[in-house]
């Protein structure tokens, strides 16, 4: 089949979760089809395209994509005015919707595949294709917990307004389009709920039609990390200008290190991750023990001193890759249970689950105190990885979707 990946990011180099699920959707699907690949990309990529070429027989075509305050702001205004949901119109771009219609004007494609709810307005534009949605999250649901984790406030304003909104415009783009990827089961019991509310029900098609299909790595390029005998720093890793991130690293500094500190004193916390935001830095040099890194290009020494990987999330949804890539590299995981979800993980046999402060801080501790706990963490969910999260076993179901 000749496919038409939209994507709102480059999914290369695969150094953010949902660039990780993309690039690896990508090479799937370049194993059995015709892939052109259409992207949004920030600033110079040349060499990112070059290296995703090789996967994609009909080309790649890019239109960049500059954000910012102003821009921000004029799409605010726009989505107040039109009623569409903010993120929505803040990614509808004249040169992406220009780019899309040559594109399909020289080629008849079988699939137009919108990489996230933002590409979807695209895929729609793409006459005689069956099309895919690939739903990395409920959108609706991810920024609905987002909103309940902030006080009072205008951003709390917005953020009520704009997911009732993509509630609505999520239901009715799964009705639309032909078929739907949801990466949980809980992910797709969002999407029926969404459909169910902008549509007046779900009907047994639009269940039908939603297949879930998990992220996936590729076991074969992430390989177990080899711990110092003596690692016992405290690690989180993950994009910091995300923020489920932020607000995850912010109540595990508050509310969780110093419970562990009153018997670890000199623990470390390692907060790895491109972009975090000022408090963040201003509270790194403000406590030795506290190192916010910002982006890394090999992250390899952070990940050889982890006694403990740590994902403090409370807001979010569809699937952590970093949980996934974590367990790939053999890493020690302690979680919540919104930070694991949609993960076939036990508690105590690949990750340690837990919720309240006192509770996140004892399984830490118990993980950075017992090594023998701590590996067995980690080959338990290497192994989980292998046998269901690589991407050769993870989307097979894509293909009988396609067909």
């Amino acid at each position: 089949m000749k496919i038409l990946l939209l994507t709102q990011v480059l999914p290369y180099p695969p150094d953010s979760g949902p660039k990780v699920k993309t690039y690896n959707v990508l090479k799937y699907l370049a194993q059995h089809h015709e892939v052109t690949l259409a992207s949004f990309v920030r600033g110079d990529q040349s060499r990112d395209v070059e290296h995703l070429r090789r996967f994609c027989a009909g080309g790649v075509h890019v239109v960049p994509m500059e954000r910012g305050a102003l821009n921000d702001a004029i799409a605010m205004a726009r989505s107040l005015a039109s009623g569409r949901p903010w993120m929505m119109v803040r990614d509808d771009r004249r040169a992406m919707r220009d780019l899309v219609a040559r594109l399909a004007a020289r080629t008849r494609f079988d699939v137009a595949h919108a990489d996230q709810l933002n590409m979807a307005q695209y895929a729609a534009r793409v006459a005689g294709a069956r099309r895919v949605l690939d739903a990395h999250n409920a959108l609706w649901l991810l920024y609905k917990r987002l909103a309940e984790t902030m006080g009072a406030g205008p951003h709390r304003l917005l953020l009520d307004r704009d997911w009732k909104l993509l509630k609505r415009y999520e239901g009715r783009v799964c009705r639309q389009f032909d078929g739907v990827l949801a990466v949980s089961r809980e992910d797709k019991a969002a999407l029926l709920e969404a459909v169910a509310e902008a549509n007046g029900q779900a009907k047994d098609e639009d269940d039908a039609k939603m297949v879930v299909i998990p992220i996936a790595v590729d076991a074969d390029e992430v390989q177990p990390v080899q711990r110092r005998p003596d690692a016992d720093h405290i690690l989180h890793i993950g994009t910091m200008y995300w923020p489920p991130n932020i607000d995850g690293v912010k109540w595990f500094i508050a509310e969780v290190l110093p419970h562990i500190r009153r018997q670890r004193s000199d623990v470390i916390f390692d907060v790895v991750g491109a972009r975090p935001p000022q408090e963040l830095m201003e509270m790194s040099k403000a406590d030795p023990r506290l190192n916010v890194t910002g982006y890394v290009d090999d992250p390899q020494p952070y990940l050889q001193s982890a006694g403990v990987m740590v994902v403090p999330l409370r807001a979010g949804g569809g699937m952590r890759v970093k949980i996934l890539n974590a367990m790939a590299q053999a890493l020690p995981i302690v979680t919540t249970t919104l930070g694991c979800e949609g993960i076939a993980v036990e508690h105590g046999k690949h990750v340690l689950i837990a919720d309240s402060p006192i509770a996140f801080a004892e399984a830490t501790l118990r993980v950075l105190e017992d090594r023998a706990c701590a590996d067995a963490l980690g080959r338990n969910g290497r192994a989980l990885v292998e046998s269901t999260y690589d991407y050769r076993a993870a989307c097979r179901p894509l293909e009988l979707l396609y067909r």
